[in-house]
């Protein structure tokens, strides 16, 4: 027998496989979950949006906490909704025109003399065929574009659950809080609860700072479309608005819509000026509102930003692309306080393993040596 060959047995317990067994269905049902986990993600994120502003009105007006959270989500509900129903429908409207004419408006930038040097190119065809295909699917309808005609009950469903998630979460808090704290030592549950208070504040200062700055950015440049004359300006300031919420990139993605559109309609004069109010809106929000406003709420690097956006974009689509930088800073808060212990322990060990700096001694006559005497 050929000593060199020998025969490995590789053993997996029953224990590894129930284990494995068990991942994969989890992982099974959270997929034919997903779009439960969806709503019940996004009114923990809407719970997390309103608790400083419930915390501000009981502390303010002396209210119950439950009172206080019904006061702040029921309203956000209702002011959300007189909203949209005096400024959906003309929204919408201009959303709708501005995605039909998209392929007229390819083919006007084509024709361009500008860009005339794109009309025969294979780029250019593609971005028509896109324009075409996007404008095929657009319904013309406000009902049929909203998706109410075919599921109006299911919608309000989906909304009615997503806002009593949210209220019934901010309401039992406090109890969650003692719960969680009667079950675990005090110093456990000092840091098990530590984060919440500082997740809370960076997802509220967060949402609603952008949503604020989301209101400047589309009113800016969608008031600049309209005073260069563009039919299109609503939908605009419109798609301007919703794109600024998504960080990083989302104002440069306008950018390329709005210039191109300006161009087509007014011509390369009013594009530059276009191009000009874009470029100076985004250096006065990178440096002047964001920080004004957000403070350092979501005070993470700009490769984290890009890669929370990325994976959950791919994870929960465009509302996941919104969300990810509060989720990413919550998941640096609490791997920060996860390891807070042990990076005090590491910086102890390194003070001791230093070696001692020689440092010259303050205060006091200085000596001057003794002068040798005569030989």
């Amino acid at each position: 027998m050929d000593a060199s060959r020998q025969r490995v047995e590789v053993t997996v317990g029953v224990r590894t496989l129930l284990l494995i067994a068990g991942v994969a269905a989890i992982v099974a049902a959270l997929v034919l979950i997903h779009e439960a986990l969806l709503v019940v993600f996004t009114a923990i994120f809407f719970a997390f949006v309103c608790e400083i502003p419930v915390r501000l009105l009981s502390r303010a007006t002396g209210m119950k906490r439950s009172l206080a959270a019904a006061v702040v989500v029921l309203g956000s509900v209702i002011l959300v909704t007189a909203l949209a129903l005096v400024l959906l429908v003309p929204m919408v409207d201009s959303l709708i025109d501005f995605l039909k004419a998209l392929p007229q408006t390819v083919q006007d930038l084509r024709n361009s003399s500008e860009l005339s040097w794109l009309k025969d190119s294979g780029s250019a065809e593609n971005v028509q065929q896109g324009a075409d295909h996007v404008a095929s699917t657009i319904p013309t309808a406000i009902g049929a574009f909203l998706g109410v005609a075919g599921s109006a009950f299911s919608v309000g469903l989906t909304i009615f659950t997503l806002i009593f998630i949210a209220l019934f979460l901010l309401m039992d808090i406090p109890r969650l809080q003692g719960a969680l704290s009667s079950v675990l030592m005090p110093r456990d549950s000092e840091y098990a609860l530590s984060p919440w208070d500082q997740i809370a504040h960076t997802v509220s200062r967060w949402a609603l700072g952008a949503a604020f700055i989301a209101v400047i950015a589309g009113t800016v440049q969608g008031g600049a479309a309209w005073l260069l004359g563009s039919q299109y300006a609503l939908a605009l300031g419109l798609i301007a608005g919703f794109l600024d919420l998504i960080p990083t990139i989302g104002a440069t993605i306008a950018g390329f819509i709005l210039v191109p559109t300006i161009l087509a309609e007014e011509g390369l004069t009013s594009a530059l000026i276009m191009l000009a109010v874009v470029l100076v809106y985004q250096q006065v929000e990178n440096n002047l509102l964001t920080p004004t406003v957000q403070g350092k709420a979501v005070d993470i690097s700009g490769f984290f930003v890009m890669l929370g956006v990325t994976v959950f974009g791919a994870l929960f689509g465009v509302i996941g692309a919104l969300v990810a930088v509060p989720v990413t800073a919550s998941l640096q808060i609490v791997v920060r306080e996860a390891t807070t212990a042990r990076r005090a322990r590491v910086a102890a060990l390194r003070a001791a393993t230093q070696p001692p700096v020689d440092e010259p001694a303050t205060g006091g006559p200085v000596t001057q040596p003794a002068a040798p005497g005569p030989a």
